[in-house]
């Protein structure tokens, strides 16, 4: 069965700071003007889109010209106040020009631990989608400490799909899929293009959590997997650099599709 992201109803998109802001600290805005684009066209034809976008703290370090690593606590806080102002109102003013209204949602892990916090979230979304307004979603990071994080927002856009009950989670990525090996380091991996189980042979291609390819890569993205899937969502992991990243989904063979057991979709 060819799985399409033109099928989607509900669509969780997932972008990442590298995708999102370049090396210099701002925001790559014909890139971004191309996604949104893309994103228009499921919204005209009637579906509902929700953005799960990082890079407040990469655009807020550079204006508070924070050019050390690490970073403490405090100055990715503080970097990522000022970040997420400027990525609002990028995602605003891009979106307005396609008559389109934003809201954004920052959340952290203790809200989605939190029954009377996860249902205040879900239904601030569910009024967002009937009024037609596309949420953008980051985590709250200049609240949120260590013991609080999700960490990364593969997992947090799996935790959206959840709130909404989606049927489809794009991760956008570096990479155009999942790889029985780094295809970066070993040019003998292979594209895995269909999974329907998160088997131990699979987890374990992911790698050790240590390393770079581990660190808030594929490590991630099963877990991402692994809430998607329980809740009845599909997940696809596609090259997120091109410009169109959406539109060139199903127009190309490599990326990697999750697919769930349909028949068991949590509440």
């Amino acid at each position: 069965m060819k799985h399409l992201l033109a099928d989607a109803q509900c669509l969780i998109v997932k972008i990442g700071s590298a995708l999102l802001v370049d090396h210099d600290g701002v925001i790559r805005r014909e890139w971004l003007a191309s996604l949104l684009f893309d994103v228009v066209q499921y919204w005209r034809a009637g579906r509902r889109v929700i953005i799960v976008s990082s890079g407040a703290i990469a655009l807020g370090r550079r204006r508070m010209q924070f050019h050390h690593n690490p970073l403490k606590l405090e100055e990715k806080q503080a970097s990522a106040a000022v970040g997420q102002i400027q990525l609002a109102h990028a995602y605003q003013e891009m979106l307005a020009e396609h008559g389109i209204t934003v809201g954004q949602i920052l959340l952290t892990l203790d809200d989605s631990e939190h029954h009377e916090r996860y249902t205040n979230a879900q239904n601030t979304l569910e009024t967002l989608l009937t009024m037609r307004a596309i949420p953008v979603i980051n985590e709250n990071d200049t609240v949120a400490t260590a013991e609080i994080r999700f960490g990364d927002n593969d997992r947090l856009a799996a935790l959206v799909a959840k709130m909404v009950r989606a049927d489809t989670l794009v991760l956008l990525s570096d990479i155009d899929g999942f790889y029985t090996a780094n295809p970066q380091l070993n040019p003998q991996a292979t594209l895995i293009p269909e999974v329907s189980a998160l088997t131990p042979e699979i987890l374990a291609l992911a790698g050790d959590s240590a390393t770079a390819f581990g660190s808030g890569g594929m490590i991630t993205k099963l877990a991402a997997a692994k809430i998607a899937l329980a809740s009845g969502c599909r997940m696809v992991i596609a090259a997120g650099k091109p410009l169109h990243p959406l539109a060139a989904i199903d127009q190309t063979e490599k990326k990697t599709w999750f697919i769930p057991d349909n028949a068991v979709r949590s509440s």
